[in-house]
């Protein structure tokens, strides 16, 4: 599906449409939009005139306010790509306040959000009207057909493993015997609680195979440890999200995830990821290290750097040198500096967003031994990081958003 702007002729500036119940913070957001070369075609003072709004002017890309009178801004997110589907950028206000309810617009539909602006007329106004202007520009790209496909995808692949996962569980109960004890559980898990780290046993660093054991039951022997490297930007979350679902414990992997991302947001997307998978999920602090059963989220503001791989744990550390791209953190430092310290079995995911950032990192640990994997095209909300890292020839896959997890875990398992 071609977005708005592309019909109308690719020079054609964006066109958007400004909701919020406050009249000073739409003058405001139009003022910093047009000043950015942005069209504003129109505004809506609540949620529930917004649909309004937007089938009058048929916009680009619609920015809008969280907490509003009458209708918020998730229920004007649901009316909206209901009736009239169109990128929708949420304005956020408070990131500790509003980072839950920020991440539930994003499940019913909205594309990206931003920091909001504050009231005040500052020195950093320039940084912030950038800010904003590129994540508008961004979001009227997003090929909303795209990311219904990939939640198909997504949504398919889950009942295979599902169906999969059943069987060999069967087969597993009929052939093996029950262990004699079970996994130490962490202290702030419930009964589905997910097994410790420290139960994975230190392998060799050549690789070495291990079985599974019959909980698990997947078929598969896996590598003692691996490392997973995930970057997004626009359109991910929901992405890395199902992805990470999609990865087993037994896997043995560390997983890093660079998404572009606010500072403040990132926290509770690592708790999201945490509450969604088999692996214990946080954002990454300097100087710790992480073994198998363990993924971080490079926190939004500061670079996340791969510094050592000593007794199947990761050293990290964080950075707040300059950015690169534009953003920080970059997925390309994440991914060089894995390239540099972490042994095999190491694979790389490049996963949708505008730019070119991660581009180099795959690169990178396609010359050091390690895979590579980019989400396709039909699947991909903006295609640009991957298209330019499938365009290097470094790419050893291009799969859909429902099957990256599934290709993933092909290098760092021997089929039995």
């Amino acid at each position: 599906m071609s977005t708005a702007s592309e019909s109308r002729g690719g020079d054609a500036p964006t066109r958007a449409v400004v909701v919020d119940d406050s009249r000073f913070m739409r003058t405001l957001i139009r003022k910093l939009l047009e000043d950015g070369g942005v069209e504003v075609v129109g505004e809506a003072e609540d949620g529930s005139v917004a649909l309004d709004a937007v089938i009058e002017h048929d916009p680009d890309v619609v920015t809008m306010d969280i907490e509003m009178p009458s209708m918020n801004g998730i229920e004007a997110v649901e009316r909206i790509m209901a009736d009239h589907p169109t990128p929708v950028l949420m304005l956020s206000a408070h990131a500790e306040a509003d980072a839950d309810v920020t991440f539930e617009a994003l499940d019913r539909g909205a594309v990206d959000f931003v920091k909001k602006p504050g009231g005040e007329v500052t020195s950093s106004m320039p940084k912030v009207r950038h800010e904003l202007v590129e994540k508008v520009e961004s979001a009227a790209k997003v090929d909303l057909s795209a990311s219904a496909r990939a939640s198909a995808s997504a949504s398919t692949a889950t009942t295979s493993r599902t169906a999969s996962t059943e069987t060999s569980r069967s087969t597993a109960s009929t052939t093996s015997p029950s262990p004699s004890g079970s996994a130490s559980r962490s202290p702030t898990r419930d009964s589905a609680a997910k097994p410790s780290s420290g139960d994975t046993r230190t392998g060799a660093r050549s690789g070495a195979m291990r079985q599974p054991d019959a909980a698990g039951a997947s078929g598969r022997t896996y590598a003692d440890v691996g490392t997973l490297l995930v970057g997004a930007s626009t359109g991910g979350p929901k992405i890395v999200e199902q992805l990470i679902a999609g990865l087993p414990r037994d896997a043995n992997l560390r997983i890093l995830v660079v998404q572009h991302m606010p500072e403040g947001f990132t926290s509770r997307f690592a708790t999201r990821l945490d509450e969604r998978s088999e692996y214990d999920f946080g954002e990454a602090e300097s100087g710790e290290r992480i073994g198998p059963g363990e993924g971080r989220v490079a926190p939004g503001g500061r670079h996340l750097l791969v510094t050592g791989d000593r007794g199947d744990r990761l050293r990290l550390e964080l950075t707040e040198t300059e950015q690169i791209h534009g953003v920080r953190p970059a997925i390309d430092l994440t991914m060089a500096s894995a390239a540099e310290s972490a042994a095999q079995p190491l694979c790389a995911v490049l996963l949708t967003g505008m730019g070119r950032d991660g581009v180099d990192g795959m690169q990178r640990i396609a010359r050091a031994g390690g895979h590579t994997i980019a989400q396709d095209e039909a699947t991909s909300a903006i295609f640009g990081m991957p298209r330019r890292a499938i365009e290097t020839g470094c790419v050893d896959a291009v799969e859909s958003a429902g099957d990256v997890a599934e290709t993933a875990l092909r290098y760092f398992t021997e089929e039995e």
